[in-house]
């Protein structure tokens, strides 16, 4: 036992008594859904916190450790957890070594793990390790980070990938708080899903403590050669020494945005809320874990025009993780009120027009999205029945867009101060719980519909498919200008120098780009690159939909094929890199889209992969 261990051990021994729920916290045992993306069986027997002891070896490329619970049962034999290319080593009931079994392996869900227990069982723990099939977690090199001197660990927990790296019992629903004990080299800084430290430590040793109950796919770790930058006593983030200015500047009005949030819903209730900068294969935009926000460096435009997606991972902080989805099926209860919540702050601090310019381009992408589902018209309801998939699946603009689409309509119908006293009084009576889809809709019916005598057709946007009739129209007197200019450009009005010098906004340009009709020519085509640079732009939102238009266009000019080709190596956030391959695929450039795809995916995270390789049929 190295010294690391022996601390680790008194930690952990001292830390199963005291950092532990109280027995009044641990008790009554709740009524838990049936949640088929999950072996659990937490009605049975159920873990209420977790203690980690683990080392992260970069030269294995593995994390290896204890995970030690304490767990509640309703005079049950046995415990069951969920587990996926993990090792599994040994497993202790009480600090008594007992066997454990292992079940058939699903490709999806992975492994059950059974452990038994007795009747007055309090901890179980399983000492196990990661392998090089553990999908949340992504190891990469020096070269594949912003300063290239040392490697760099990230994970990602979203939706059911926690079970990689940690045996655990992940369902959304199954809440618990946890403290963990992580080594590293002395080099690099831990970073979690909880109490942080802002300075690196001497040896590589780092103790972390979520005291608040949270969901299993939020638990999150980064290591790497961070520092820390505050921007107010209660916000602030984390990057990379090269980055750190540039992320300290983009993300300056943090606590501006966490001051907005708590006037509308109430007051924040994680203490604290930091952003780490991650290195660009970081799979999503950004990702919620409690205090800890991971982000893409792609979100890093220099002007502060991007930060919408800082909102979006704040307003989590209610919608998601004080109020969580009980199973992936009601996924669109986090991210339809996220989304809806998202806009309102960004209405707050930057005006109405504002906001409703992000909506449209929502509104846009859920066009898309259904017609895109026009063969599966049931994976455009928002209730999902995701059984035998990967959660994953479910996770596009449907829940997101037609979620919010559907809460702003509601607005629309009852009024916004009875709507913002309706989520205000939601998130407050249901705070750290989870809700199903059926829940929230009683609690809709009697706490707001039937108390306003409102009528509205709850059933037809949750249960059918497609957009109710009664939806709100969004409307952005900006984005009509932008395609005014559209109109007067394709008939000749108004030339690609003029339209290129306007004063528009981000916002703005990306619809005038998503936007540029089919029928162009190739000349007309050329002349706006010409005259706007399109083809080397800096900010990637932008140069994502105008790859996404050349490669419609069957445009070649302006060096824009390596341009491509380079944004596909170097950027790995799925929705950027999956919408250039899906346009690859439509206008059947698959050899050239699998071409790329083959020197770019070693870059990218599991998330990325397994979606890409089922888009584009590839085969490794």
């Amino acid at each position: 036992m190295t010294i690391f261990k022996k601390a680790a051990f008194v930690l952990l021994t001292v830390c199963v008594v005291s950092c532990s729920p109280t027995e009044k916290e641990m008790k009554p045992t709740n009524s838990y859904a049936n949640d088929t993306h999950s072996y659990a069986k937490p009605n049975e027997a159920v873990a209420k916190h977790l203690l980690l002891d683990v080392e992260v070896d970069f030269e294995k490329e593995i994390i290896k450790g204890t995970a030690t619970y304490t767990i509640e049962s309703t005079n049950a034999s046995e415990i069951v957890f969920d587990a996926k290319n993990l090792k599994i080593h040994q497993t202790l009931v009480d600090g008594k070594e007992v066997s454990f079994t292992l079940g058939a392996d699903n490709p999806i869900l992975g492994q059950s793990l059974t452990i038994p227990i007795t009747k007055a069982a309090k901890t179980v723990a399983i000492r196990y390790e990661t392998t090089d099939k553990t999908e949340a977690l992504q190891f990469l090199n020096p070269q594949q980070t912003a300063d290239k001197e040392h490697p760099f660990l990230l994970t990602q927990g979203q939706a059911i990938l926690t079970r990689t790296w940690i045996p655990i019992q992940d369902s959304p629903q199954l809440r618990l708080t946890y403290v963990a004990n992580v080594k590293v080299p002395k080099e690099l800084m831990a970073i979690m899903s909880a109490e942080n430290p802002k300075e690196k430590s001497d040896n590589g040793k780092y103790v972390f403590n979520m005291k608040q109950p949270i969901s299993p796919y939020l638990i999150a770790l980064a290591v790497g050669d961070l520092v820390y930058k505050e921007i107010s006593p209660r916000t602030g983030v984390y990057a990379e020494k090269s980055m750190i200015d540039k992320v300290h500047y983009e993300f300056a009005d943090m606590e501006k945005m966490v001051n907005a949030a708590e006037n509308l819903y109430g007051k924040y209730a994680w203490d604290q809320f930091d952003v780490v900068v991650l290195p660009p294969s970081f799979p999503f935009g950004g990702m919620e874990n409690p205090r800890l926000t991971f982000a893409t460096p792609t979100v890093i435009a220099g002007d502060r025009s991007l930060t919408s997606l800082i909102a979006h991972e704040l307003a989590h902080s209610w919608s998601g993780n004080l109020v969580t989805n009980a199973t992936w099926n009601d996924f669109w209860l986090n991210e339809g009120f996220t989304v809806y919540f998202e806009m309102r702050i960004m209405e707050a601090l930057y005006g109405k027009e504002y906001a409703n310019m992000l909506a449209s381009i929502g509104r846009q992408d859920l066009a898309e999205e259904i017609e895109n589902f026009h063969d599966q018209p049931e994976a455009t309801h928002l209730k999902l029945n995701l059984e035998g998939e990967n959660p994953d699946d479910g996770m596009n603009s449907i829940a997101y867009d037609k979620g919010y689409l559907f809460l702003r309509t509601l607005e629309e119908t009852v009024g916004r101060d009875k709507m913002d006293s309706f989520l205000k009084e939601y998130f407050n009576k249901h705070a750290f719980s989870t809700m199903t889809t059926e829940k929230f809709i009683t609690y809709l019916n009697a706490e707001l519909l039937e108390k306003n005598k409102v009528q509205f057709n709850v059933n037809d946007w949750v249960y059918k498919a497609g957009i109710p009739s009664n939806a709100a129209k969004i409307v952005s007197d900006k984005f009509q200008k932008v395609e005014e200019a559209i109109t007067n450009w394709k008939e000749g009005s108004l030339n690609a120098t003029d339209l290129c010098k306007k004063d528009w906004n981000i916002q703005q340009k990306i619809h005038f780009i998503r936007n540029i009709p089919k029928e162009i020519s190739i000349e007309k085509f050329t002349a706006l690159d010409n005259a706007c640079q399109f083809s080397s732009a800096t900010n990637s939102y932008i140069a994502m939909v105008w790859f996404e238009q050349a490669i419609n266009h069957d445009y070649h000019a302006n060096n824009v094929d390596m341009q491509i080709e380079n944004f596909l190596m170097t950027v790995g956030r799925r929705w950027y890199v999956s919408t250039l391959y899906k346009a690859f695929k439509r206008n059947d450039q698959l050899e050239e889209a699998i071409r790329i795809y083959t020197k770019a995916r070693p870059n990218y995270h599991s998330v990325t992969v397994n979606t890409i390789d089922d888009m584009l049929g590839y085969s490794n």
